[in-house]
């Protein structure tokens, strides 16, 4: 059974039920006493892509990945390239006091290679940057977005033709080979005083060869994730998010251990962590999310460690390199 998505005529609702608030006394307490650290205290990068590989064509039995930080990724599968939740904003903010990118996007905007689809999960500001979506909708892209994100795009110029709105478990196919499906996740919506008056998702990115999922942001949700991988795995490359956690907003973020049961519960493949080391979004170190995946993942999960735009080929195998650990004083 394919859980559909609920709205209630003015907002849309999570298939369990979900808390996305806070206690703001403790946090704020937590945000000027905490000790952990949330930003690096080491520059990171600089990182570059190279961008005449990636404009390179590509080739129809490829499966290739490069994480540009946070949940910006560009997927080459089978012939086709997608960009998900372009973010080139320094800050993932509507103003300039927001929290602040850790290095800059490893390749300009105007160095990325033609697309096929740009697929947005939501519209935090952390995943729908507006200024990115204004700098590619003139080269024709077409957009892929949940329902009511069309019309964020809508009011930032985009015209209605490049916008396609999906619902859950909405498939649209991309030229005569591939298909797109939007599926669940357990997350909220909302860019100002309104919440959750857009859909959130999860993507399925079918070629006629290889399958990825991409999570974008959800909190545990095993259940979604079986039907999901009942649906269409196995994955060959499962993209999930594994940073911002805390006990506070446990239902709306996954963290490390969430994101290796969302990972099983998909059928597995290789796992790409995304959504950590890029933005100081929560009480932890910035590197702990990908220290404590490491740790709790196993000989058995295929993990992709890669550094900010470097280019994946994921038939080679596991990428276990632990880039950061470079940045991180006292560590090996």
């Amino acid at each position: 059974m394919k859980t559909p998505s609920r709205f209630t005529g003015k907002k849309y609702l999570n298939t369990l039920p979900t808390s996305v608030g806070a206690n703001y006394g403790p946090m704020l307490r937590r945000w000027l006493t905490g000790k952990e650290e949330r930003q690096p205290r080491r520059p990171l990068g600089p990182f570059r892509a190279d961008a005449a590989a990636l404009a390179a064509p590509v080739p129809a039995e490829a499966l290739r990945v490069t994480w540009f930080g946070h949940s910006t990724t560009l997927v080459e599968i089978d012939g086709k390239r997608f960009l998900t939740d372009p973010v080139w904003r320094l800050r993932a903010s509507p103003v300039a006091l927001g929290p602040k990118r850790f290095f800059a996007a490893p390749l300009p905007l105007a160095e990325l290679p033609k697309l096929d689809g740009v697929i947005l999960s939501h519209d935090h500001y952390d995943h729908l940057d507006k200024d990115a979506i204004r700098s590619l909708a003139p080269t024709g892209v077409p957009f892929y977005c949940p329902l009511g994100v069309g019309g964020h795009l809508r009011r930032w110029g985009v015209p209605a033709s490049q916008i396609h709105e999906l619902d859950w478990w909405q498939e649209i196919r991309v030229g005569e080979t591939h298909t797109l499906a939007a599926t669940p996740a357990r997350h909220f919506t909302g860019r100002g005083l309104l919440r959750d008056n857009t859909l959130w998702a999860s993507w399925c990115l079918l070629g006629p060869r290889h399958r990825a999922f991409f999570g974008g942001d959800s909190g545990p949700f095993e259940s979604g994730f079986r039907e999901i991988g009942a649906a269409y795995g196995p994955f060959d490359l499962v993209m999930l998010e594994i940073g911002a956690y805390d006990e506070q907003w446990a239902e709306i973020h996954m963290g490390p251990d969430h994101a290796l049961a969302a990972h099983r519960a998909l059928g597995g493949g290789a796992l790409l962590p995304l959504h950590w080391a890029t933005f100081n979004l929560a009480f932890h170190s910035w590197h702990e999310p990908a220290d404590r995946l490491v740790a709790a993942a196993g000989p058995d999960v295929p993990l992709l460690l890669p550094a900010p735009g470097q280019r994946v080929e994921v038939a080679a195998g596991p990428l276990p390199e632990r880039w950061w650990h470079a940045y991180l004083s006292g560590r090996p």
